[in-house]
């Protein structure tokens, strides 16, 4: 009878030998097809992210592009410092940029030469100041925007004329 007792007990173990390396086969696969399936997961997740970091710089390729087409220069007629309709689209164009990044930008108000001293560093500060006001109302921050104004000091053009005077009443952002 022992015999018999250690044959089963002999038994018993092979048996519970195969049935655990039966499981243990089973929950490799599992382990195996989970492991795969985090792995696809984790590749298609990054190629998401890649094409939409794609996207983004293509975005901002598209807006650096419409800026420098655009220019950076805003024209004013005399002695005013409205926005005209071309000077707004032109900010459009900008502000959509800027909007992108958290670059800061100094807006420089000038003037022609007709007038006091005084009176044109007034006015290029409140034509700087009109453009810095339609970027905050189009969500620039106002604390990425500084003004200047250096009035008649410096002109694009020299010499009397409407031709050149038109050409020194203007913002320019930089």
């Amino acid at each position: 009878m022992k015999q018999l007792t250690v044959a089963g007990k002999v038994l018993t173990l092979l048996f519970a030998a195969v049935f655990l390396a039966a499981c243990s086969s089973k929950d490799t696969k599992d382990d195996s097809s989970a492991a795969d399936a985090a792995a696809a997961e984790a590749a298609a997740r990054s190629a998401a992210e890649r094409a939409a970091m794609e996207d983004a710089a293509m975005a901002e390729r598209r807006l650096q592009d419409a800026v420098a087409a655009v220019g950076n220069v805003f024209y004013f007629d005399y002695d005013s410092s409205t926005l005209k309709p071309q000077a707004q689209a032109a900010l459009d164009a900008h502000i959509a940029l800027l909007r992108t990044n958290d670059r800061s930008v100094r807006l420089e108000g000038h003037t022609d030469e007709r007038g006091t001293r005084e009176y044109n560093m007034a006015l290029g500060e409140r034509r700087a100041n009109t453009v810095r006001d339609y970027m905050v109302v189009n969500g620039i921050a106002s604390y990425r925007i500084e003004t200047v104004s250096y009035g008649e000091e410096q002109p694009i053009a020299y010499g009397s004329g409407e031709a050149n005077w038109s050409q020194n009443r203007r913002v320019e952002l930089k």
